[in-house]
């Protein structure tokens, strides 16, 4: 079954210097049939205005992944880490125990555009960790490349959870393909483009909800950049 969320039906806030829309129930956006899917939590597509951001609060036993798609946006933590997150990295943060953290657009003149995450962990009370690594544009284009995993193989980003986020940079006319296994369950978000998943369209800002499909063919009808969700 692949269930559709269409980008214009998710939940929509605009703060002057801050505008996002919520994929599932996120602050003072609520909707019962949209608390997350599996152990998927929060997907915000957020843009932040220039010299503006979130300040210094906290988190705790929640993984937390952030993708930027345009600018870029400055991190500060409580675990001492300070660093600058642009298009084509990924950061991992295990909250865990707790941290806190912040996270502002330095630049005066360029929004920031970007994909925050959140996953439920497989464990509370770990102890908080912090990543972020640069993904080749290359490594994405045409397959599915594995960057977040519970296990950190290939080379991907560890965390706390048994679940793999894969990247891909499609082509118009291009596609990937994904086994699933019939215990596992899969969410596709477009962030650019338009895809076909089983020949359901979708475009972009739009998710799906997949359980109980042994296979997954996703193919591209205009240049896409996809996340694809293994979980369990």
């Amino acid at each position: 079954m692949i269930t559709l969320r269409p980008a214009g039906k998710r939940g929509h806030t605009d703060l002057g210097w801050l505008e996002s829309h919520h994929t599932f129930s996120f602050g003072d956006y609520h909707d019962p049939t949209h608390m997350g899917f599996q152990d998927l939590r929060v997907i915000n597509e957020d843009w932040v205005h220039p010299a503006k951001g979130f300040g210094r609060h906290p988190h705790r036993d929640m993984e937390i992944i952030t993708v930027v798609l345009e600018g870029s946006l400055e991190h500060k933590d409580s675990l001492g880490n300070g660093s600058a997150i642009r298009p084509g990295e990924v950061q991992v943060m295990s909250a865990g125990t707790g941290v806190t953290h912040s996270e502002f657009n330095a630049s005066k003149t360029e929004a920031v555009h970007l994909l925050q995450i959140w996953i439920l962990p497989q464990r509370e009370g770990i102890p908080p960790r912090y990543d972020q690594r640069a993904f080749p544009r290359e490594e994405r284009e045409g397959r599915l490349h594995l960057e977040v995993s519970g296990s950190g193989r290939d080379g991907s980003l560890k965390i706390n959870q048994d679940a793999d986020l894969f990247f891909s940079v499609l082509d118009p006319g291009g596609g990937v393909d994904h086994s699933l296994r019939l215990d596992r369950h899969a969410w596709l978000q477009v962030a650019r483009g338009a895809v076909t998943l089983n020949s359901i369209a979708l475009e972009e800002g739009d998710g799906a909800a997949v359980s109980g499909e042994a296979a997954l063919s996703i193919r591209a009808s205009r240049p896409s950049e996809i996340l694809l969700f293994d979980l369990p």
